[in-house]
């Protein structure tokens, strides 16, 4: 994914932002003040998520007073999971830290996610400890979709959500789908990473307003049964309604020859009994599913490269990896 001409760096940050401009400037300033003090060299990426306030020229501000920043403008709000996507594609870093950008994971605290690492973690993840969010609208929803996924996937990270330190040739080489950056921890471990947690802290919101509700937990169980989906028949749709559609014809084959076997032996009739139009019913089910299995195999193939996003502008150094884009 590199390109021959890019400076390799030690770490880089990624953190989405969308209508965030109270906390733009206090999360920019303290991120790189913490990455001044680590001795590594990093860079600083923020994607606007078709930001309508005015995070977008804060942002450019902050661009002429921190060299380590760099900024990309999706043409228009895409969700997290893009703009996590679009950042990843336009690191360099050996190590990625993706965090949320309205202070609730604090900039303080990256340098533990990074130590952790050392210990040949593939992905390190953020366990957040004494959450003060509403228990309804978002710690029970979080404690009932963390624990689906360790029941679903076999990862045993307590806490999926936000705060990760991962691989940067791992976190390039992840194809993203809708929802999917709330399982970064489940999707490194089921690909055959190494995974760990280390405890953050889980302070309120400094400002703004929420982007999450009860709304949101049921996206999420959606996610994790898609995720169920992709990985139980290995992300091949043929396999899922193939399966199902190989069942039925058997069921079906059973009831013709038992049908068959009445006429022959008993000279019971076949063609006017409801056993026999239930065959018919299952027998057109299984053609079914088998059609919906190609399509969508063939569909699944011709959108697979499909970029989920368009980059209308990037704004920091010269050296910022545009041409990835391209490459």
């Amino acid at each position: 994914m590199s390109h021959p001409t890019e400076t390799p760096l030690r770490l880089s940050i990624i953190a989405p932002m969308n209508n965030e401009e109270l906390c733009a400037r206090g999360f920019c300033t303290r991120m790189n003040r913490v990455l001044k003090t680590m001795d590594d060299s990093y860079e600083l990426i923020v994607v606007n998520d078709g930001s309508t306030d005015g995070t977008e020229s804060i942002l450019r501000e902050l661009c002429t007073e921190m060299p380590e920043l760099s900024v990309i403008s999706l043409a228009r709000r895409s969700g997290q999971w893009a703009a996590l996507y679009a950042g990843f594609q336009y690191s360099r870093g050996e190590l990625v830290v993706v965090m949320d950008s309205d202070l609730q994971h604090l900039p303080e605290e990256v340098p533990r996610l990074v130590e952790k690492t050392r210990d040949g973690y593939d992905l390190v993840s953020g366990s957040r400890a004494a959450r003060t969010e509403s228990l309804l609208r978002r710690r029970l929803p979080s404690l009932i979709a963390n624990f689906l996924l360790r029941l679903t996937t076999g990862c045993r990270i307590r806490d999926m959500g936000g705060f990760k330190c991962l691989r940067g040739d791992i976190a390039r080489q992840l194809r993203l789908r809708a929802g999917q950056h709330r399982l970064l921890p489940a999707l490194v471990h089921m690909a055959g990473g190494r995974v760990g947690e280390v405890t953050v802290s889980a302070p309120p919101r400094f400002a703004g307003k929420t982007h999450y509700g009860l709304a949101r937990g049921l996206d999420v169980v959606f996610d994790i049964l898609m995720l169920w989906f992709q990985t139980a028949f290995k992300a091949r749709p043929l396999y899922l309604f193939g399966h199902l559609s190989f069942c039925l014809m058997c069921v079906t084959g059973l009831i013709w020859a038992w049908l068959l076997y009445e006429k022959l032996a008993l000279g019971v009739p076949m063609g006017t009994r409801p056993p026999f139009l239930v065959s018919v019913i299952l027998f057109l089910a299984a053609l079914g599913f088998a059609s919906m299995g190609f399509i969508m195999e063939m569909l699944s193939g011709m959108l697979g490269g499909a970029k989920p996003y368009i980059v209308r502008e990037v704004i920091g150094p010269k050296d910022t990896p545009q041409r990835r884009e391209g490459s």
